[in-house]
């Protein structure tokens, strides 16, 4: 197996497992983004299949089947039907506007090649599959369609129809999502958009050079390495062209992926904090709380909604704890905790300590009283007040209940000092 035909099993491979992952998102409602979700899928699909027909065991044994040459067909049929899906993912993103209201003319453009493309597709297939069984030689199985080809004709008219379609396709892909790529506000759908443009623009390269190729060999036929050379080296830039698409596609999923798994990991690192805090205050809660996985499979409650409430009960339980302690567990919790490597108080362990030290107080029976002082709040938005308890919850987990009651207890006793300057 060479190299080529490794890349081009990875590439297929890759291309399936977002087609399957993105499946479930195809099959919804009828909303615009449903049917943006559904044209991608399409887009997906539609190329995996054409490049399993790439494959090296795929191509020889439809190739040297009944039909010869049946995995250029079948694949350039998937491709037709890939390409279709993608100038509809392109409408779609666009959304709707209303009857009397202005259309850029971007998206009337994209509406207008989306109607065209349906039209063509239906024309292409049918010229495709009559010059496929007319004008190209099938006496011999090919392994490489466009150098074993190379010279002929009828197989150079053929590619030349397919590649027309594909070319004028691409350079629309390009052109959109170039436009879109500049408007894109979000980091991760601009390099998306990107990665997606320059896929296009390595198809239309690719489509050209291959027609170029193709008509130049009709008039002087080359001899077969360096038809295969030229074969493998276009070969290789499509298959950089579908790792772009693919990854460039994925990547505005891939982030709302990634952003929920940092709500997961914060979810876990405050859930210890925040049920040590509810067991001392169980009427505060809406619910009892519960171990950290079934916090988890809660899907009733989205996550970051989770993350907000749970926020807010840290916050007010932390409000009540200030009725039970002095206000000199301020200091003795920072003396705990020391400096930091700057050498200024450390603000989440000095918090931590706090925390601990108030709910050893509460439940050793203190009674309620005025309001003690606390550290200063460190955030000013949900965001910075969420990254600010993570950092505390961390913090927590190493203080042990006999540190705590030391902090405490040195809390309440008496500073020498302050009795001798009395």
């Amino acid at each position: 197996m060479t190299p080529l035909d490794l890349a081009g099993y990875l590439i297929a491979v890759l291309m399936t497992a977002v087609a399957l992952w993105r499946m479930p998102a195809a099959l919804r409602g009828g909303t615009d983004e449903d049917k943006r979700r559904r044209a991608l899928w399409g887009c997906y699909a539609g190329f995996a299949l054409a490049l399993w027909t790439k494959t090296e065991v795929v191509r020889i044994g439809l190739n040297n089947g009944p039909v010869v040459d049946l995995a250029v067909l079948i694949k350039h049929y998937t491709a037709t039907v890939a390409i279709l899906a993608i100038l509809s993912y392109i409408v779609a993103i666009y959304g709707s506007y209303a009857e009397d209201g202005a259309v850029p003319r971007h998206v009337r453009f994209a509406r207008v090649v989306q109607r065209l493309a349906t039209k063509a597709s239906v024309a292409t297939l049918i010229l495709l599959t009559v010059l496929f069984f007319t004008v190209v030689d099938h006496s011999v199985p090919s392994d490489r369609f466009v150098s074993d080809h190379a010279g002929e004709w009828g197989a150079t008219l053929y590619m030349s129809v397919f590649y027309l379609y594909l070319g004028a396709a691409s350079a629309v892909c390009a052109y959109q999502w170039a436009l879109a790529t500049r408007a894109a506000a979000v980091r991760h759908l601009r390099v998306g958009l990107a990665m997606m443009t320059c896929a296009m623009f390595i198809g239309v390269g690719y489509t050209l050079s291959r027609t170029l190729f193709l008509w130049i060999s009709v008039a002087d036929r080359p001899d077969h390495d360096f038809a295969l050379a030229f074969d493998e080296v276009t070969e290789a830039a499509q298959i950089l062209l579908f790792a772009l698409f693919a990854l460039g596609a994925s990547l505005p999923a891939f982030s709302k992926l990634w952003r929920r798994v940092r709500l997961w990991r914060a979810q876990a690192a405050l859930h210890p904090l925040w049920y040590e805090l509810m067991a001392g205050f169980p009427d505060q809660p809406f619910e009892p709380p519960a171990p950290l996985m079934r916090e988890l499979t809660r899907f009733s409650t989205p996550a970051d909604l989770r993350i907000d409430r749970w926020a807010a009960d840290i916050a007010d339980a932390v409000e009540k704890l200030r009725h039970y302690v002095p206000d000199t567990l301020l200091p003795a919790a920072r003396r705990a905790a020391g400096p930091d490597t700057a050498g200024e108080p450390a603000g989440p362990l000095t918090e931590a300590y706090w925390i601990k030290a108030a709910l050893a107080a509460k439940a050793g029976g203190a009674p309620a009283g005025e309001a003690a002082a606390v550290e200063p709040r460190h955030a000013t938005d949900q965001d910075g007040e969420v990254a600010w308890l993570v950092q505390v919850a961390g913090a927590y987990r190493t203080v042990t209940d006999d540190r705590a009651r030391h902090v405490l207890a040195t809390a309440r006793t008496p500073d020498p000092m302050t009795e001798t300057t009395a």
